[in-house]
């Protein structure tokens, strides 16, 4: 039954086999040619490009210094070997040969190429080289002035080539014998095996998870109708490996893009899942998925708090704090999943409420502090107005005594509502600032001449200096009010007798102005906390003074709300300087008005 196909195959295999063979031959012969003239013409481009370089003199009228570095020049960007000939066929230069050996050279005037360059024709020849011992291909013209200009290339770079395809070539012929040999073969297994090793293969890639699978042709009903049922199951496959693979990016998109931190820990305690956040929160670095709770977070207390989810089905709630310069406060929130069942994990979600416990803080001391400000002088108005209700003998003078100290306190108390509305304006970003280039060194200058008398009562010599006079871009209004908080701060703490300077300098980009004097200074414990409200180094000294608390607070906030910084530098019984900055106003810059909130 195969005999009669097989000797039609080993028939048509040797008929390809002698016309690959005949192919091959000619294809070998008509690409020799035709690297020879590639070759030929490189040459001939390269011996034509040395001639013009002799400018029209003679070979022989050439010194042999400049004839051998034209050579060398010209062989060394080719890559060929150069020959400068002569008209009596002297070579007098070589690529190749030294200056020395050039007269140990044959005269070439014989040569086929040299012969043909000199009568006028471009000379080609092909032959092993006497003096450089390889077959070597020449291409040979004239000089424009006597002479020929020999170009040689090896052709060893012809043949390899050849040769090389004409090795593929042969082991193409081989394999197309060996195919037809085959031919008979394939045919029965294209007919009988292919279908069904096609639909093994397809069943396997589906197994190995490739579902990207195309359901082969085949004559064969039944093979037909269970290559479209793996088909179908395959596209199924596919679609529910996409829905997952959609639902998971989209569930690690939303964990790295929470602000809260996420832990997940199997029922071995390992961790499974650490997003951005909680690794954050704990200063965690490189992988720990897979590694125990402690070896990866380091945190006996939550470790305590997964342990107590394990143990009950509601969420349990705690808080821990964190070591280290941050203080962080974490809530933790922990629950064990399933609710019910054996349970395969634990899940925490951590919210950092580390800015909450400190606003609450500060919320608990300014109520402390504001009703403490407010208690003293509403207590003497009381105490005052009911001794003036309840005595009735009272002298005129002591009448007026008790008016006097009635309104003394009503002014602090309305000094103290003011200052917190005007607080609480700035905080609230709802001032509006008229922004527009202040010269501050005149805005200290009018403060201190308003400002006489009480220097001259206090024994206060106050001065101002300034390099120039820098604009800076600032609100008129809130610059006198800063400047004047921190000179009316500089009278009260400084001693009869002392001295109050403010200093006005350009830096770059900056106005930088300070506020010296030489009063009672501040503890360097204190200098941190004395921008709060209400916060005093000395209550007594201050309330005695009439301040509210609330001046340096309100200056911060102002310095801050012009795009400034403000710091104090002080020393107990030398003195303080408080010093702000703000930006610099460009030359022709025009003011503009802007609310605090920009």
């Amino acid at each position: 039954m195969l005999g009669s196909p097989l000797t039609r195959t080993a028939a048509f295999a040797a008929l390809l086999t002698l016309l690959l063979v005949g192919w091959e031959q000619c294809a070998s012969r008509d690409l020799r040619d035709e690297a020879l003239a590639q070759l030929d013409q490189s040459l001939e481009e390269t011996a034509r490009a040395v001639a013009a370089n002799l400018e029209g003199h003679a070979i022989d009228a050439i010194p042999a210094a400049r004839l051998a570095a034209l050579a060398d020049q010209a062989g060394h960007v080719a890559g060929v070997r150069v020959t400068l000939i002569d008209a009596a066929g002297s070579v007098r230069a070589d690529t190749e040969v030294t200056a020395a050996n050039l007269a140990a050279i044959e005269n070439h005037a014989g040569r086929e190429e040299v012969m043909a360059a000199a009568a006028g024709q471009v000379g080609k020849a092909s032959r092993t080289s006497g003096t450089v011992g390889r077959e070597l291909r020449y291409v040979a013209v004239p000089a424009p002035g006597g002479g020929v200009v020999r170009v040689a290339d090896d052709l060893a770079d012809v043949e390899a080539p050849i040769a090389l395809a004409r090795g593929h070539a042969l082991e193409l012929i081989a394999i197309a014998a060996l195919a037809a040999l085959a031919l008979l073969h394939g045919f029965v297994w294209l007919f009988h095996q292919r279908p069904i090793a096609q639909v093994r293969r397809m069943a396997a890639d589906v197994a190995d998870g490739r579902l990207d699978v195309r359901a082969p042709r085949t004559g064969d009903a039944d093979l037909a109708r269970v290559t479209r049922a793996i088909q179908q199951i395959a596209g199924q496959l596919r679609s529910r490996l996409h829905e997952v693979s959609q639902d998971e990016e989209q569930l690690g998109a939303v964990l790295e893009a929470m602000v809260e931190g996420v832990l997940l820990v199997d029922a071995r305690g390992a961790i499974q899942l650490a997003n951005s956040r909680l690794r954050e929160l704990f200063e965690i670095h490189g992988a720990i998925e897979g590694r125990p709770l402690l070896e990866g977070v380091r945190n006996a207390d939550l470790d305590a708090i997964l342990a107590e989810a394990i143990q009950t089905n509601e969420t349990v709630a705690r808080s821990i704090a964190l070591p280290g310069p941050s203080r962080r406060t974490l809530q933790v929130l922990a629950a064990r999943f399933p609710s019910e069942g054996e349970r395969t994990g634990t899940v925490a979600v951590f919210h950092d409420v580390t800015e909450l416990m400190r606003l609450e803080e500060v919320r608990r001391d300014f109520v402390a502090n504001a009703s403490h400000e407010l208690r003293t002088p509403l207590a003497a108005i009381r105490g005052f107005a009911e001794t003036l209700l309840e005595s009735a003998s009272l002298s005129p003078e002591d009448q007026k005594s008790y008016l006097e100290v009635i309104h003394r306190h009503s002014q602090r108390l309305s000094n103290l509502v003011e200052d917190l509305l005007e607080l609480s304006t700035i905080e609230s970003r709802n001032l509006r600032l008229e922004i527009a280039p202040v010269d501050v060194a005149r805005t200290a200058e009018n403060l201190i001449a308003d400002w006489r008398l009480r220097l001259e009562e206090r024994r206060t010599l106050a001065s101002l200096r300034s390099e120039g006079r820098p604009l800076a871009l600032a609100d008129a209004r809130a610059l006198d009010q800063i400047l004047g908080n921190l000179l009316d701060n500089a009278v009260k703490y400084t001693e009869p007798g002392g001295s109050i300077e403010v200093v006005v300098e350009q830096h770059i980009d900056r106005v930088r102005v300070s506020v010296a004097d030489s009063g009672i200074g501040i503890p360097a414990a204190e200098t941190a906390r004395i921008f709060e409200r209400f916060y005093r180094v000395d209550r007594a000294r201050s309330r005695a003074l009439g301040g509210t608390g609330l001046g340096l607070s309100i200056v911060k906030h102002l310095v801050q709300a012009l795009g400034g910084e403000i710091f104090v530098r002080s020393e107990v019984g030398r003195g303080s300087t408080f010093v702000f900055t703000l930006p610099a106003a460009e030359p022709g810059a025009d003011s503009a008005a802007s609310p605090l909130a920009e």
